[in-house]
């Protein structure tokens, strides 16, 4: 039984020894521990705004200079003791809290000294995620006192935020909440008498921060609302993603203290009132009042209080009918030109009301959008205020500003802009045609073919750093404009009748560059939306018949292999065999790769392999079952109908004649037995080694369960129609 707590491990007089030292660091080594330690001397001096931004501090009073009292070597052996107990890992999980939580008593007074040591401060950091909660805030009452400073130090700040992620475990329990309350007001009355230094310092935001998302009730390492990424944002921005709204994310995933929230919020910004233009430009405050916003998302009536507040004017000047000050105009379109500041006014225009954000719109950005665009900060906020136009009378202004300055955008970079209106013309449906043909008119001539239009979207700065433009041909082995890739997504989405230059070009790229472009990661999805689009099917497969032959070395390619899914989606019934046969030809290739169990079971290439006729038997099926349900039904909304067409009993020619020497013994099968199987059957398919399938389980089981799925809801409707519907037709074609 191992003995645990202060009665264990008594304070005893530290005989500084060489051994114990070193053992010591050995172990914080150990646990993998990478801040850089500091000098250690009689005591330790530091400022508590230490860390502050580079663009320095609004505050009128001094840095605070803190002198740090040095451990004492009986405190420092007491807890070397205890870390070394826990790096021994003899220790249960029932010792391991009442070890915590006695430990943690031993830090009575002392809390500051211990959290910003560098040494003692993760021993810390374990105790603060191991005890019991009445253990966890005693000590951050301890810590009140002092949690600004402990917050902005830089071992100091790790256990801050250690303390508070336990806080919010502790939250599911149910008779917890009612002391974690107590705990955080007292911190929050200690914040708010000067919360100015703890935002702009770089510890002291991350830790600010924690404690928005704890207070709203969202983990508190969720990039909604920390850092949004990119790869979430834009799909958002230009429509490929249902856009969600900050109050939405979550839904409050553990309890939340709202009152809290706005108690702290409040507090910060009657306090920062003195010092806003400098909270508005630094780099750390910016990151805190993002995250409050994100979190107040939803609330409008403090949300109408705090925003004005921080773009600088009032709620008076900016809601009601009165004009802005041209000053005070003019000092909020120079700070959008800042950093820190363009990234607080993204997250104001995403989450302002719908009242403030037309006020905004109207009274500050209006005539400016042109020279916003082609700034490299102020481009991102127009690209968020363009994302979030309301209405066809916005989006109007929007094109009076930027309708004819598309080839000058594009010269300057500014592709974002482009993006972000034309998606905002397809989800506002205003102005599509005109933002087509400004959009085409940007990238070639009219003395021009519309051919050139898509491969040099592809390439947008290759092409407007040609300096012969005019002779600007596809550069082979260049990875393709990601903002460009966006564009043409976008594109190929508006209704067919806007965008036949687009078509046209698409359709009329060589077999070589469109190979290359299904291999390149942005030129991929411009395929897949072209294919997706309500052009002809006519004109897909077309595009389609390009890539013939490379079907087998696309889905071995991880974007490529996408690419031909959706080929044969698109694919007539002579197409999809022949992209299986080529599938076939490199099955078992494609079984070690991450994207191939997918497509093989998805395409049912063992099914192919086994018994071909079988296979086309079961694709004409679905074609004509399709066919009926959109003559029955309509397909406006279908896009899966322009595909239909009536199949030829007779084979096309698009099968590879060394493939048709080969499924000649298919056609031995008999096709009197029973009803066809399954999309996904694999009756007598030649199956990998069973080891091979299930490194890969991970990745095919969706697509599997969702086709099982809906082949059992229509088992019984359809199982007696289906045998009936297929005997029928193989009468009309005989």
């Amino acid at each position: 039984m191992v003995a645990i707590g202060s009665a264990a491990l008594p304070l005893r007089r530290f005989e500084a020894s060489m051994e114990d030292d070193m053992s010591y660091k050995r172990g914080r080594k150990k646990m993998g521990k990478s801040r850089k330690p500091e000098k250690q001397g009689q005591g330790r001096s530091f400022d508590a705004g230490a860390g502050k931004s580079v663009s320095g501090r609004g505050s009128n009073a001094a840095p605070q200079t803190v002198v740090r009292k040095q451990v004492d070597p009986e405190t420092a052996k007491y807890f070397s003791e205890i870390a070394n107990l826990f790096e021994s890992e003899g220790i249960d999980i029932e010792e391991r809290s009442s070890l915590c939580s006695n430990a943690l008593e031993e830090t009575r007074g002392k809390e500051m000294e211990l959290a910003t040591d560098y040494i003692i401060s993760h021993t810390l950091q374990t105790l603060v995620e191991g005890c019991d909660i009445d253990c966890l805030c005693a000590f951050l009452r301890g810590c009140a006192k002092n949690f600004p400073l402990i917050a902005m130090d830089k071992s100091g700040s790790h256990v801050a935020e250690s303390a508070i992620r336990a806080l919010s475990r502790h939250l599911q329990e149910s008779d917890a909440y009612a002391v974690i309350e107590d705990t955080l007001n007292t911190i929050c009355k200690v914040i708010v008498k000067n919360p100015v230094d703890l935002m702009c310092d770089c510890y002291g935001s991350h830790v600010f921060r924690s404690l928005l998302s704890l207070f709203k009730g969202v983990p508190i390492d969720s990039s909604d609302f920390r850092m949004r990424k990119s790869s979430s944002a834009l799909p958002e921005q230009f429509n490929f993603k249902a856009p969600r709204s900050y109050a939405d994310v979550s839904q409050h995933v553990i309890p939340g203290f709202s009152d809290l929230l706005k108690f702290l919020v409040s507090g910060m910004l009657k306090c920062a009132q003195n010092n806003v233009k400098t909270l508005q430009v630094d780099q750390f405050s910016s990151l805190v009042l993002q995250t409050a916003l994100k979190m107040l998302a939803g609330d409008e009536e403090v949300l109408l209080q705090i925003i004005p507040i921080l773009i600088g004017c009032t709620r008076e000047d900016i809601v009601e009918e009165n004009t802005i000050e041209p000053t005070i105009v003019r000092d909020i379109l120079g700070l959008v030109k800042q950093t820190a500041f363009s990234h607080l006014m993204v997250v104001v225009l995403e989450v302002a009301p719908d009242v403030l954000y037309n006020r905004i719109f109207l009274k500050i950005f209006r005539n400016s959008l042109f020279d916003l665009s082609s700034h490299h900060c102020g481009n991102f906020v127009i690209q968020a205020l363009i994302s979030h136009a309301k209405n066809h009378d916005q989006m109007e202004m929007i094109w009076e500003e930027l309708g004819l300055n598309f080839r000058d955008l594009l010269k300057m970079g500014r592709s974002g802009v482009i993006a972000s209106l034309m998606a905002a013309s397809q989800r506002l449906h205003s102005y599509e045609q005109k933002c087509c043909e400004a959009l085409a008119a940007a990238v070639h001539s009219s003395n021009e073919s519309s051919t050139c239009i898509v491969p040099r979207i592809l390439f947008l700065d290759g092409y407007f750093n040609c300096e012969d433009k005019s002779n600007w041909n596809w550069p082979s082995g260049v990875k393709m404009h990601v903002m460009g890739s966006l564009i043409l997504q976008e594109v190929f989405r508006f209704q067919n009748e806007f965008i036949q230059p687009f078509v046209t070009s698409i359709t009329s790229i060589p077999a070589d560059n469109v190979l290359e472009a299904a291999k390149d990661p942005g030129g991929a999805p411009v395929i897949e939306a072209f294919l997706s689009s309500n052009a002809s099917a006519k004109l897909k497969r077309r595009l389609v018949m390009r890539l013939r032959g490379h079907f087998g070395e696309l889905a071995l390619h991880s974007s490529g292999s996408f690419t031909v899914e959706k080929c044969f989606t698109t694919g007539n019934i002579s197409q999809r065999e022949a992209i299986v046969s080529e599938l076939v030809a490199v099955q078992s290739e494609l079984w070690n790769t991450r994207q191939g169990p997918h497509l093989m079971r998805k395409l049912d290439v063992d099914g192919f392999a086994a018994r071909p006729e079988q296979w086309t038997s079961r694709q004409e099926s679905k074609q004509s079952t399709l066919r009926d349900f959109s003559a029955t039904f309509g397909s406006s909304e279908t896009k899966a109908s322009n595909n239909i067409e009536p199949e030829q009993p007779k084979k096309s020619s698009f099968l590879s004649e060394d493939y048709m020497k080969r499924s000649k013994v298919g056609k031995t099968v008999d096709h009197h037995q029973a009803s066809p199987a399954p999309f996904l059957s694999t009756t007598g398919s030649k199956r990998k080694p069973k080891e091979k399938e299930q490194s890969n389980t991970k990745f095919a089981r969706v697509s599997v369960d969702e086709d099982v799925s809906k082949v059992k809801n229509k088992s019984k409707k359809k199982r007696h129609g289906d045998d009936s519907f297929s005997k029928s037709s193989k009468k009309l074609k005989a």
